[in-house]
């Protein structure tokens, strides 16, 4: 007698990566608990049952006013929240807490994976509903979250379709400090002061959008292959808060913030193939 396999016998044990879905990636830290979400704030904090407050880390979802004066409401904030509540609300969620446990307001930081398997933060990046958001002491798996950033943007999904959150030119930069911004744009001059790298995108350093590079971030990246001191001419693109300091500026705090849009993307996560 001859059997045949459907295929949905395949498809039932196919993991949710297959299907396009972001799952953690193997360095991902070890787990640390698990909890039901009770409450979805806003498009990167939510409730667990038993109180912990929980701000995802490695992401930033457009803002909600939450009771803050005078505090205008980011684009498409609502919708990130949806988003989130779609993903995580009533679902049990495994914590991967990350290198800094604790953010200056006591919330718990860390990786969320479902009960299903799917990577929380990596979902709503790869549909678009927040932008990654790293610092020195918490920037893991970064290159992964990036790579579904980068799908997104390049699909135009979610808030990339919204001109507010489009990466913004040098040439405007000024029109927005004070905001976390993405900047992209062609390097006019390198130049190096005692260690430091300031990369200029203008003829007039004092008005024109800069990038500072201290040694430490410069020692960084060297270790990724790239100087900064060799910038002269070369795209790239940066993200952090605008200040105003002889023109705009973002001062780099670790490497993660600076991107060559031209070369290959990094990635670990093994077979899939992000959008460039």
């Amino acid at each position: 007698m001859k059997f045949r396999l459907f295929p949905c016998i395949v498809l039932a044990v196919m993991p949710l990566s297959a299907w396009g879905f972001a799952t953690l990636p193997p360095q991902a830290p070890k787990p640390s608990g698990t909890a039901t979400v009770t409450e979805v704030t806003d498009g990167d904090t939510l409730l667990l049952s038993d109180q912990v407050t929980v701000r995802l880390v490695g992401i930033q979802a457009p803002k909600l006013p939450l009771d803050r004066p005078d505090f205008k409401e980011w684009p498409l904030a609502k919708e990130s929240k949806r988003a989130l509540e779609q993903l995580a609300l009533d679902r049990k969620l495994t914590l991967h807490p990350a290198s800094k446990p604790l953010d200056r307001w006591g919330r718990t930081l860390a990786q969320l994976e479902r009960d299903d398997g799917l990577w929380v933060q990596g979902e709503m990046l790869r549909l678009g509903w927040a932008r990654v958001y790293t610092f020195p002491d918490n920037r893991a798996l970064a290159a992964d979250m990036l790579a579904l950033e980068r799908e997104a943007r390049a699909a135009r999904r979610g808030i990339w379709g919204h001109p507010y959150y489009s990466i913004v030119t040098p040439d405007r930069a000024g029109r927005v400090v004070n905001t976390f911004q993405l900047v992209e744009g062609t390097v006019m001059e390198a130049a190096e002061v005692k260690g430091r790298v300031y990369l200029n995108f203008g003829a007039d350093w004092k008005t024109d959008f800069t990038v500072l590079v201290p040694a430490k971030v410069r020692k960084a990246l060297a270790k990724r292959g790239m100087d900064p001191a060799a910038f002269k001419g070369r795209t790239i693109r940066v993200r952090g808060w605008l200040k105003d300091y002889n023109g705009p500026m973002i001062e780099l705090t670790h490497a993660e913030q600076l991107e060559l849009p031209d070369a290959a993307p990094e990635t670990k996560r093994g077979g899939r193939a992000p959008s460039p």
